[in-house]
């Protein structure tokens, strides 16, 4: 039997999914190996009758530009005693791909040591992806798919806008980001909405519903004294990772709860959660603003890759053959800002605990700074102007609110 490599997708999906697979099956496949595509994950890779699909070149190539994966995806993690050897065996593997966040690489790192003992040689090269861009890849570059989905959300996000301008309504808007706010920065930025809030912003202060809450009446008021009677305020859902579970318990909201007893933040949707309790606290202080939920989830994970993404992800793809060719293996396939391959480890990224920490929004950036200054929300000057609306203006005052002073 022919030399064969073996792909799959762990996670959930990112735009540039489809395009790293067909450049890796094209380049592999120029080179005589057959390409197997394995459906559900480590899950599929160790079951008795895994689902496959063998790549020809009209499948590669009808799939490279479109969103989504060709390739089934699951999160299933297994255990050791989940190992087996038997489809690398008989199928003359010589190669496992991965593509997925770093659960997906260490557990494939721990497949291929398994594998060396069952007198196996099987190389792993593995493609970090996640629209949350929160991988510290060198040179601060991009993870695939993030310039796809913020894309996407700047689409939606001036929509969304142009809504509120015609109708005088605000809008809470949410953004997906597990514990950064790049998504959430890059589209309010590029969409210039009145607020963004993003968990980087508290780095002086600990996070809490009132002062999210505090921050977008902030801009509301500010707004209404520039005679501005609408706007956007997007909210990074990472606001809930720093978040103090009894916070998140005592917020008045009705979660489901896991057998932990840890809320089921992915049960709910986040902007509702925001504009009602941001309809409760208008109430209480006498301020009549019509404000609706619009949440920016998985309408961003599935798009057709840009152009950016397209190039950056076949880049990726023949990045993967150039290390395989190398004999380099477990190891993270990485392009710097010239376009230079070079492979990375995890431990290029772990913490002294074996964490890799998330890249964050860096908040003292120029970027940042300008783009932040450039938002609408009470300051000082702007007390006597805010008492029409409030009692207390400055308990809305935004640096106040994030300890900025």
């Amino acid at each position: 039997m022919e030399k064969s490599i073996a792909i799959i997708c762990g996670g959930g999906p990112a735009p540039g999914i489809n395009t790293v697979v067909s450049t890796i099956a094209k380049t592999f496949m120029k080179d005589g190996y057959r390409v197997i595509g394995v459906h559900h994950g480590f899950k599929g890779l160790l079951a008795d009758n895994p689902e496959v699909k063998i790549f020809d070149f009209a499948l590669a190539d009808r799939i490279f530009s479109r969103g989504g994966s060709t390739i089934t995806m699951s999160r299933f993690k297994p255990k050791d005693s989940d190992f087996k050897a038997d489809f690398f065996k008989n199928n003359k593997i010589k190669l496992l791909v991965t593509i997925g966040g770093d659960d997906t690489a260490s557990t494939a790192n721990r497949l291929t040591k398994y594998l060396q003992k069952q007198e196996l040689d099987v190389a792993h090269v593995h493609v970090p992806k996640t629209i949350d861009n929160d991988l510290p890849l060198p040179d601060r570059n991009p993870t695939f798919g993030f310039h796809t989905a913020k894309d996407e959300g700047v689409r939606i996000g001036n929509t969304v806008y142009e809504d509120a301008r015609t109708s005088e309504n605000w809008f809470v808007m949410s953004a997906m980001g597990r514990s950064a706010g790049h998504l959430a920065f890059g589209i309010a930025s590029a969409c210039h909405f009145q607020m963004m809030i993003i968990p980087e912003m508290f780095n002086k202060t600990k996070i809490t519903f009132e002062k999210l809450i505090n921050i977008i009446v902030s801009s509301i008021v500010k707004c209404k004294i520039k005679g501005i009677e609408y706007g956007v305020a997007l909210i990074s859902e990472g606001v809930f990772h720093f978040m103090d579970e009894e916070e998140i318990i005592n917020s008045d909201i009705n979660f489901t709860y896991d057998d932990h007893g840890h809320p089921e933040l992915g049960n709910v949707s986040k902007s509702h959660i925001f504009n009602y309790l941001l309809q409760v606290k208008l109430k209480e202080i006498g301020l009549k603003v019509k404000t609706r939920p619009v949440e920016l989830g998985y309408e961003l994970r599935c798009c057709n890759p840009i152009a950016f993404d397209l190039t950056l992800c076949s880049l990726l793809g023949i990045g993967v053959k150039k290390l395989f060719d190398q004999g380099i293996s477990g190891c993270i396939v990485s392009a710097n800002s010239n376009g230079d391959i070079a492979p990375l480890f995890l431990k290029d990224f772990e913490d002294e605990s074996g964490k890799i920490p998330p890249r964050l929004v860096d908040i003292e950036s120029d970027m940042a700074q300008l783009f932040i200054n450039n938002l609408f929300f009470i300051q000082e000057k702007d007390y006597e102007k805010a008492k029409q609306y409030l009692r207390d203006p400055e308990k809305y005052d935004f640096k106040k609110i994030l300890n900025w002073n």
